[in-house]
């Protein structure tokens, strides 16, 4: 994509100096446009992220995902073990979606919407900016010795970064034993609640290596999406870009001379500043061309387009484009890969939407006692089965009991024939299924059983029910 013949740098990441050692990177802050725009999205965001987890729809936490439990709820709407199947067609319908929005946008997900981003950029970046300064100032104090002005701009800093992760976690936590477990933990204390204690510590000190010392390696090293965007994208994906053509032009960038018409000299228009690098929080410089540790974040192009008009030349040097856009004059298409994928995402999306509405409150399952045969009692036949009803909600069925439908008989549970079936609870019984033989048409016939709760009918399943091989 570059004019340039060196590609040495795509041998090595920004953040890693020649003998391989860890080189932190001190970005400028950024300001302008864009970056205007990504503060609201990513508060709107980070409002949404922390308020999930504490938000109840008809009795069900907004958003959780208990993986040692196998219960998760998305937008209200609980899956359990035996929903599981629906779980996993919304993940691919989230990495569907993703793949589609990379191949068309580029990576702007990791600099817009990504929670790391997010937490990094406009949070704990900005404390940091508060705190150390800018660029030069953050620089000047990583060398500086450990006098009384650096251990009191540490401490400080690391106190409050300690204390914001330990809100993430809080946070994080919930999501995963879910809120009424963390509210829970703050009443009985640590002690009585050690292991989700122990939890919440870990977290918090993953956290906050994270977003204290390992920062943007997260996206580099880390993320398997980074890695995942050189496949994706091509020609006419719509990335932040560097215009090589009006950058470069014949003779290539040069210092700014306010003395001289550039185009008459056949310079480009990039004046060879360096500030799109030492804004860029991956420390990489985007006249390069796209490279796997670029975000899509945007702070060059603000800084671009802020020096592009203190100098007189049209902003958009840096801007969103594809390569065939800057190269060859193209306008966007949305290309056949888009429209396959596309494609894919609509019937994934139907497919998960048919099946919510199919899925019930109630789930019941009738099954034979295996190695029982049917029993002769008086002209009736009986047969064995076990039972299990998984209670999806948040609400207590207090009158449960079976009754056979579109087939005439008997069902007489083992105990108390009407039963209670608590919120998202489980019961489980045993049941026997009296017909009479002159009924049934063959020795295995398909019988359909409804769960009732009281008079509303709840759920329904079907079993066979086995009988003699001739009949009268």
């Amino acid at each position: 994509m570059s004019n340039l013949p060196d590609e040495a740098f795509r041998d090595t990441i920004g953040t890693i100096d020649e003998g391989g050692n860890r080189k932190f990177i001190f970005p400028k802050k950024p300001s302008g446009k864009f970056y205007n725009y990504r503060k609201i999205v990513s508060y709107i965001l980070l409002t949404i992220l922390i308020v999930n987890p504490f938000i109840k729809v008809n009795g069900n936490q907004f958003m959780m995902f208990n993986i040692l439990e196998r219960r998760f709820n998305i937008f209200g709407f609980p899956f359990w073990p035996q929903d599981f199947y629906l779980f996993v067609i919304s993940i691919l319908v989230g990495v569907v979606f993703v793949i589609l929005f990379t191949v068309v946008f580029g990576r702007i997900f990791c600099g817009w919407i990504c929670p790391q981003t997010i937490f990094l950029e406009m949070v704990f970046r900005r404390i940091e900016y508060w705190i150390d300064g800018d660029r030069g100032a953050q620089s000047r104090l990583a060398r500086q010795e450990w006098n009384a002005e650096k251990i009191r701009k540490r401490v400080v800093k690391w106190t409050i970064f300690f204390l914001i992760s330990f809100g993430i976690a809080n946070v994080f936590l919930a999501y995963l034993v879910g809120s009424d477990a963390l509210f829970l933990m703050v009443e009985q204390g640590p002690v009585k609640q050690a292991s989700n204690f122990i939890a919440l510590l870990i977290f918090t000190g993953v956290f906050y290596f994270v977003f204290v010392w390992f920062r943007e390696q997260v996206c580099i090293i880390a993320c398997p999406y980074g890695r995942l965007q050189g496949v994706l994208l091509d020609n006419k994906s719509i990335n932040v870009a560097y215009d090589f053509v009006r950058g470069e032009k014949e003779n290539g960038r040069a210092k700014f001379n306010k003395k001289e018409d550039r185009a008459l000299t056949g310079k480009g228009d990039c004046i060879d500043c360096l500030q799109c690098v030492h804004v860029c929080p991956m420390g990489i410089d985007i006249r390069n061309g796209t490279q796997l540790e670029c975000t899509n974040c945007t702070a060059c192009i603000d800084e671009c387009d802020h020096i592009m008009e203190s100098v007189g030349l049209p902003k958009g040097l840096i801007r969103y484009a594809s390569e065939d856009e800057i190269a060859k004059k193209e306008p966007f298409k949305f290309t056949a890969r888009m429209k396959g994928y596309t494609a894919v995402l609509f019937i994934l999306l139907s497919i998960f939407v048919g099946m919510l509405f199919l899925r019930t409150n109630v789930q019941a399952v009738v099954l034979r006692l295996p190695g029982q045969l049917f029993q002769h009692k008086g002209d009736k036949i009986s047969n064995v089965y076990t039972y299990k009803i998984v209670n999806k909600t948040m609400k207590d069925y207090n009158d449960i009991h079976f009754e056979l439908i579109d087939q005439k008989g008997e069902i007489r549970n083992v105990g108390k024939q009407h039963f209670k079936v608590p919120k998202e609870g489980i019961s489980q019984g045993t049941l026997f299924i009296e017909i009479n033989e002159v009924l049934l048409e063959s020795d295995k016939t398909k019988v359909k059983i409804g769960v009732y709760n009281g008079t509303e009918l709840l759920e329904t399943t079907n079993t066979n029910f086995l009988g003699p091989r001739s009949f009268n």
